[in-house]
């Protein structure tokens, strides 16, 4: 009998599934990512061996950077609003709703506290010149500042480690005051971030004193 010839045809494959499910990842990033706002110092970490990660959550964290300027930082922003309250109360100040939100979003501020109204209530412009002509939080044995975010944080996030991030450049007083400031805040255990030696990744060496 003669053998019967299936005709050979080019297999097709329907994409268009394929591609409103792209689409449809690609807007759901899109709605639900969060950008990180744009940092106002940017310090050069040094180097060293340590390899213990930094907590990627839960973490006060204080910025020196190479001008000798201190920073504060600490996400959640509830958190922060909290934080927020307690300084007001302390510097005897008064912050609107508006004020309060966009601190909640913020990343790291370092204004003293005569300058942290004006600068809440800048746009984004005057924010950004006032960040390169702040002197930082001030942490000065007149005028230490520093303590009462510090204890401010600490009780409003008992649970926060606490990092300290200086710059290569930074002076070495600078960074005896934060420490010593911690201290004197009964925060005796801290971590000072570095770049691992022969990589970019940052890591935290513990310290305590």
């Amino acid at each position: 009998m003669p053998k019967i010839k299936v005709p050979k045809k080019s297999p097709s494959l329907d994409m268009t599934p394929m591609v409103d499910l792209a689409f449809l990842l690609v807007t759901f990033f899109m709605l639900t990512t969060k950008f990180r706002p744009d940092e106002p110092v940017i310090v050069d970490q040094p180097s060293s061996i340590s390899e213990i990660p930094l907590p990627e959550k839960g973490v006060i964290l204080l910025t020196v950077d190479g001008k000798g300027r201190v920073f504060f930082n600490v996400e959640g922003q509830q958190t922060r609003m909290d934080i927020l309250d307690r300084l007001a109360s302390r510097f005897s100040l008064m912050f609107d709703e508006k004020e309060k939100k966009r601190f909640s979003v913020l990343s790291s501020v370092g204004m003293p506290s005569n300058m942290l109204k004006e600068y809440l209530g800048a746009d984004e412009a005057k924010r950004r010149t006032m960040n390169d002509a702040t002197p930082g939080i001030p942490s000065d044995s007149t005028n230490n500042e520093l303590t009462f975010w510090i204890n401010a944080a600490r009780t409003v996030a008992p649970r926060h480690s606490i990092a300290i991030k200086g710059d290569q450049d930074a002076d070495i007083p600078t960074i005896k005051r934060v420490i010593s400031t911690l201290q004197d805040n009964k925060a005796n255990r801290f971590a000072l971030i570095t770049n691992l030696e022969g990589a970019s990744d940052a890591a935290a060496a513990p310290a305590k004193k």
